[in-house]
C-alpha cells in the first residue's frame, strides 16, 4: 500500500511524542488508529498518522447492520437525526430532498415485500425512505407564477439524488455516534411506483433508498468490511487506470478471506461485483428505472 500523507485535522489529537507527558496517550491513539485502518482495509497500514480523534473512530468503524434488537429508540432520536441530515451540504441551498419515517409494523412489512423481502426492514424500529424531491420547488413555482422549466432536466434530478445521499450519510454518522446502527436499502428502487403509492408520493418525487435504524443485535454481529486499497480509488492529478490492477488483485484476496470468515463462498470482489451486473435480470427490476421515472413525473430532458 502506498504512503498517504494526511493533513492535520483541526481539533484532533496529534500523534507525537514531543511532550513526554502525552506519550502514553499518543501511543494509545496510534494503536486505536492502526487497528481501525487495518480493519477497514484488511491489510497493514503504512501511511503516517498525523492526528486521530473520536470522529475518525466512528467513521472507520462503520458497518452495515442487518440484525436489530427490539429496543426502542429514545425520544427525540428522529428529530436529532433529521437536524444532522439538514446540516449536510445541499446544492445552492435548494434542499431537493425529503425523508419519510416509518414505524408502523404493517407498512414496514409491505415495504419489505417491495424491497426484496428484506427482514431488516421489518425488524428495525425505524425505517427511513430518502427521497429526491422536486415537487416542493415545482409547487412553489406554481404558487408564485414563476417558470420552473429547469426542474424537468436530468441535471436537476441528479441534484436531488445527491442531496438525499449527503443528508442520509450525515444521519448515519449521527446515529452511529449515538450507539445505533443502520443499513442502506437500495432495493427500495426495485418497484419505485409501488413504493410511491404506498408512501403517497406526489409527482416528481423519487424514492432513492431506504435506511434501517436501530440497535444492533450483537448476538449476530456484523463486521467491518474491508474496502478497496487506496491506490485503486485515489488518483493524483489524473486518472490512472493501469495502476489499479495490482490493488484489485490484492483486494480479491482480502475479500476472499473475509467472505470465508463470514461463512460465504470466497468469490472475491471482482467476481461477486460483476455478478451484480451480469444480466438485465440481475438488476431485480431496476432495469426499468427510466420507465419508472417517467411514470413518477420526471421528464428527463
Amino acid at each position: 500500500m502506498s504512503t498517504i500523507t494526511t493533513p492535520e485535522t483541526p481539533g484532533a489529537a496529534p500523534l507525537s511524542t514531543e511532550n513526554p507527558a502525552a506519550t502514553h496517550t499518543d501511543q494509545a491513539n496510534q494503536a486505536t488508529a492502526m487497528h481501525a485502518l487495518e480493519a477497514r482495509y484488511g491489510a497493514s497500514w503504512h501511511a503516517p498518522l498525523p492526528a486521530w480523534n473520536a470522529t475518525l473512530d466512528s467513521l472507520l468503524a462503520h458497518r452495515s447492520v442487518r440484525n436489530y434488537t427490539n429496543q426502542p429508540l429514545p425520544a427525540g432520536t428522529l428529530e436529532t437525526l433529521i437536524a444532522a441530515a439538514q446540516s449536510a451540504s445541499t446544492s445552492s441551498n435548494l434542499q431537493t430532498w425529503s425523508v419519510i419515517a416509518i414505524e408502523d409494523p404493517e407498512r414496514k412489512a409491505r415495504l419489505s415485500k417491495l424491497a426484496a423481502d428484506q427482514s431488516q426492514i421489518r425488524e428495525a424500529p425505524l425505517f427511513l425512505v430518502w427521497l429526491a424531491d422536486l415537487n416542493r420547488l415545482e409547487a412553489a413555482a406554481q404558487r408564485t407564477g414563476a417558470s420552473a422549466e429547469g426542474l424537468h432536466y436530468l441535471e436537476t434530478l441528479f441534484v436531488g439524488v445527491i442531496d438525499a445521499a449527503l443528508a442520509a450519510q450525515n444521519a448515519v454518522v449521527a446515529l452511529e455516534s449515538l450507539g445505533m446502527s443502520s443499513v442502506y436499502i437500495g432495493a427500495i428502487r426495485n418497484q419505485p411506483e409501488q413504493v410511491a403509492a404506498e408512501l403517497g408520493l406526489p409527482p416528481r418525487v423519487l424514492p432513492v433508498f431506504g435506511l434501517c435504524v436501530g440497535y444492533a443485535d450483537e448476538s449476530r454481529p456484523a463486521q467491518v468490511k474491508p474496502r478497496l486499497p487506496q491506490p485503486v480509488v485515489l488518483h493524483r492529478e489524473q486518472y490512472d487506470a493501469p495502476s489499479q490492477q495490482d490493488g484489485i488483485a490484492q483486494y480479491d484476496d482480502v475479500m476472499g478471506a473475509f467472505q470465508n470468515a463470514q461463512g460465504l463462498s470466497a468469490a472475491g470482489w471482482t467476481s461477486r461485483s460483476l455478478a451484480r451486473w451480469r444480466s438485465r435480470e440481475s438488476l431485480h427490476g431496476r432495469d426499468r428505472l427510466r420507465d419508472a421515472l417517467q411514470a413518477l413525473g420526471f421528464e428527463l430532458r
